[in-house]
């Protein structure tokens, strides 16, 4: 069955090859009427009023002809107040989609031309939260949960204490008879039951069977968790 090439008007969501990626959004009002239709599908709503007429201003913005609020197509996304042009923002989007694995920041640095890893760095993950799905399906069944500290090595301080190290706690289904799952990850403050039994509410379904190391981080009750 052939893709359909047609551009985004026509009912394709997104190009399939380099060249129309190029022919889509060469330009700056391109990519924004494409965010438009992406944010509105049945055309522009009011989110104060409901109202569908608007008029653009001189700032780029839309302004309802009903109660004359203003807003944007990037409002509430993490193109919000952004000093960069969306092209390049797009095109630093089709690098991250295009990746087997997601890209590097220093990919990503390398093929954007920016002069910083640390803004690299910071896009790169701007996407990728971006990317997760709100609704996903939880973890179920057996599900292993582990902290790890990544950082170099540290003076004057011991057991799950840190003062650098940045703390990571993982969940994973564990399939039978061998084998893993899918996988949840999430960067925490600390180890303490706010943190962790936080985490495990987040991502795993009610009545799976949680295995842990035992740290009373993870069940400071001794009621909450199965280990």
């Amino acid at each position: 069955m052939t893709p359909n090439t047609k551009h985004p008007v026509g009912g394709q969501d997104y190009p399939r090859t380099m060249q129309e990626f190029d022919a889509w959004f060469s330009t700056e009002a391109a990519c924004a009427t494409y965010l438009a239709r992406l944010r509105w599908p049945d055309g522009f709503v009011c989110p104060s009023c409901g109202g569908r007429k608007n008029w653009p201003t001189a700032r780029n913005l839309l302004r309802c002809a009903t109660c004359q609020r203003q807003t944007s197509v990037t409002a509430g996304t993490i193109l919000e107040g952004t000093r960069k042009p969306l092209r390049v923002w797009f095109q630093a989007m089709w690098y991250v989609t295009s990746q087997k694995f997601g890209g590097s920041a220093l990919g990503l640095m390398r093929v954007l031309g920016f002069g910083s890893y640390q803004t690299a760095w910071t896009w790169l993950h701007k996407m990728r939260r971006a990317m997760v799905r709100p609704g996903r399906d939880l973890l179920n069944g057996h599900v292993e949960v582990d902290e790890m500290y990544i950082g170099g090595s540290e003076e004057g301080v011991r057991g799950r204490q840190t003062d650098k190290k940045a703390i990571v706690v993982a969940a994973v289904e564990v399939l039978e008879p061998q084998g893993f799952g899918r996988i949840r990850l999430r960067h925490v403050p600390d180890v303490s039951a706010k943190s962790l039994v936080g985490f495990v509410s987040d991502v795993v379904e009610p009545g799976s069977t949680v295995l842990t190391d035992g740290w009373h981080g993870y069940d400071p009750n001794g009621t909450l968790l199965k280990a």
